[in-house]
């Protein structure tokens, strides 16, 4: 049997091994092919003093060398290898001047638009973002608003508080789901419009921020208190009085848009006054909680599953308005909007919500009528302010 020695190059000491067998060799990246009667790798790695002097030639076969390695069975031939096409290039494989010309001619004027359109805002979005990437300004001042309001959690809030309320509109949102509904509700009322004008947050909007969930949960304490659960109770259905639902619509559309302009109208929030000159908002802040709790716990207590009155209320605030749930709802709003030295906000949102509870206390008041009689007609004489004391 034949073996040969090959040479293996290095910068330091060359060494050499044996082939042998009948195999074909093939020396990769370099193109190069050459037969060998096979090689074993059991054969011995020594050095050679005089590199140039290899070739190969037979050698004795060494059978006392343990085999360490199984023999490796290598293709060679004359050609280049093309068994494993780079796969960047295969769509370039079949290109040619015919192919490019035949799909050029099968463009349509639409085609053209779209594809135009697509590649200007891949650059238009490259452009932004490189240029964010670089920018000073961005790392020195942006990152800090980022860290207090990131917008990617404003808008996957957003999303979330979407998918439960659609939940919770076919009657399958669970307590967590319908905290989230309110959470982006508020969120977007208070922390993004000032974080939007300002870049940053501070001061009155976190406050708020917790003072509207405070608020519009009392119903829920509510509930708690008198049946040890949150759910709400089956009850007759010609008590929940609305009024059509783009009514609704446009009534949640102008709050939002109110507290949007009150954030535009309002001074940078570090230009807004601290300390003594902040007492009365917060004493209308507690005024308003005050009057929120009170008027849903007595509510509650002359009605029955918290929604159908046995009585007409005349304690609490009902002796100063008819419907103190409604007047304490806009005082929040307005409190807001005085806390953001906001003026011409807060009686966009008042008349908003005037214009709005006006036509849900008209349905009620039918209802009442209808269900109590000259009870509650004799309690409208007496107590003749709707929603603001001394304005009838």
């Amino acid at each position: 049997m034949e073996t040969a020695s090959v040479l293996l190059q290095s910068r330091t000491i060359p060494f050499g091994f044996n082939l042998k067998c009948n195999q074909i060799v093939s020396c990769r990246h370099f193109n190069k092919q050459f037969q060998s009667k096979g090689f074993y790798s059991h054969q011995s790695l020594k050095p050679i003093q005089n590199p140039s002097s290899f070739s190969l030639l037979p050698s004795p076969l060494h059978k006392t060398r343990t085999q360490f390695f199984s023999p490796l069975k290598c293709s060679f031939s004359d050609i280049p290898s093309s068994d494993s096409p780079n796969p960047l290039l295969k769509p370039f494989k079949n290109l040619s001047f015919d192919s490019v010309k035949s799909s050029l001619s099968e463009l349509t004027p639409i085609k053209i638009v779209k594809w135009a359109t697509i590649v200007s805002l891949g650059i238009a979005a490259t452009k932004w973002t490189v240029n964010l990437a670089f920018s000073p300004f961005f790392w020195m001042y942006f990152s800090w608003s980022w860290l207090f309001w990131p917008w990617f959690v404003a808008i996957a809030l957003a999303v979330y508080g979407l998918y439960c309320f659609r939940k919770h509109s076919i009657g399958e949102a669970s307590i967590v789901e319908q905290l989230a509904i309110v959470t982006s509700v508020f969120a977007w009322l208070t922390l993004v419009p000032p974080a939007y004008f300002n870049g940053y947050l501070e001061g009155w909007p976190f406050v708020f921020f917790f003072v509207y969930h405070y608020f519009f949960f009392f119903n829920v304490s509510v509930r708690k208190r008198l049946y040890g659960d949150y759910c709400a109770r089956p009850h007759d259905p010609k008590w929940d009085v609305n009024p059509p639902k783009w009514y609704r619509l446009l009534f949640c559309v102008g709050v939002m848009v109110g507290h949007w302009l009150a954030a535009f109208e309002a001074p940078e929030l570090h230009r807004i006054p601290g300390g003594w000159s902040n007492v009365g908002v917060w004493i209308l802040i507690v005024v308003t909680l005050l009057m929120q709790y009170n008027s849903t716990l007595y509510l509650a207590k002359y009605s029955e599953k918290v929604v159908v009155p046995t009585a007409v209320v005349q304690f609490g605030p009902y002796r100063c308005v008819r419907h103190p749930v409604y007047a304490s709802t806009m005082l929040l709003f307005a409190t807001y909007c005085l806390a953001l030295r906001a003026p011409l906000s807060l009686m966009f949102v008042v008349a908003v919500c005037l214009m709005y509870y006006e036509q849900k206390a008209k349905l009620e008041e039918v209802l009442m009528v209808e269900t109590f009689g000259e009870s509650y007609l004799e309690y409208a004489s007496k107590v003749r302010c709707k929603f603001i004391p001394f304005v009838y």
